[in-house]
């Protein structure tokens, strides 16, 4: 199934992973679906490159990406309800034990260090890089959970925000500058808020 193109409004790799399921004009989206959604929300993210995901989709049957798509919408909502208990304030060590099914993926993933040419400008011509083994379609989730555990370790949970519109169900990391960010994004709910306070002000003046 065709859909319109994923929303990367979080300011976060995670929260962005969480977004890949939203209402964004009144009707629910699920851009992890099935097994090929997967593969294009990945691609679109910039999970995984373009070449492995050619390789997952002729080694693997759609049943088999079905089933990595399930695991990632199980993962997804089970770290949905984390952010959602937690956010509004900073993770603290209690917070660990929680974290443990993330800590069971990411034990699982198979990554080592290869020597590759530098990308950047340094003095060294060379640079390591850490690789990872695409050995089964489980691994796609890897990248993801990297992201997550990048996330919980890195971000204040203080901002971690939920859009204010009354349908919408997007979260974002609020980097602005005041940290007053209400919104998944002007163009669609901060637009409608205005719309909404504008025909409420007419309404009244009559």
């Amino acid at each position: 199934m065709q859909h319109s193109p994923a929303i990367f409004i979080g300011d976060a790799q995670a929260l962005d992973f969480l977004n890949s399921v939203a209402t964004p004009v009144d009707v629910s989206v699920d851009w992890l679906e099935d097994g090929e959604g997967l593969l294009s929300w990945l691609q679109q993210a910039q999970f995984v490159s373009t070449p492995i995901l050619a390789r997952m989709r002729s080694r693997s049957s759609p049943g088999e990406l079905n089933k990595v798509a399930r695991q990632a919408r199980n993962l997804r909502e089970w770290f949905r309800g984390f952010v959602q208990e937690h956010r509004g304030r900073p993770l603290s060590g209690h917070d660990l034990k929680r974290l443990a099914p993330l800590n069971r993926l990411l034990e699982r993933d198979e990554t080592y260090t290869q020597i590759a040419p530098a990308t950047g400008h340094g003095r060294s011509a060379l640079e390591p890089r850490v690789m990872r083994k695409w050995h089964s379609p489980e691994a796609l989730l890897f990248p993801i959970a990297e992201a997550l555990a990048l996330f919980v370790c890195a971000e204040d949970f203080t901002y971690v925000k939920a859009c204010e519109g009354p349908v919408c169900t997007l979260l974002f990391a609020d980097h602005s500058r005041r940290r007053a960010r209400r919104w998944c994004s002007m163009a669609m709910c901060g637009n409608r808020a205005k719309q909404a306070a504008h025909r409420h002000r007419l309404k009244a003046n009559r």
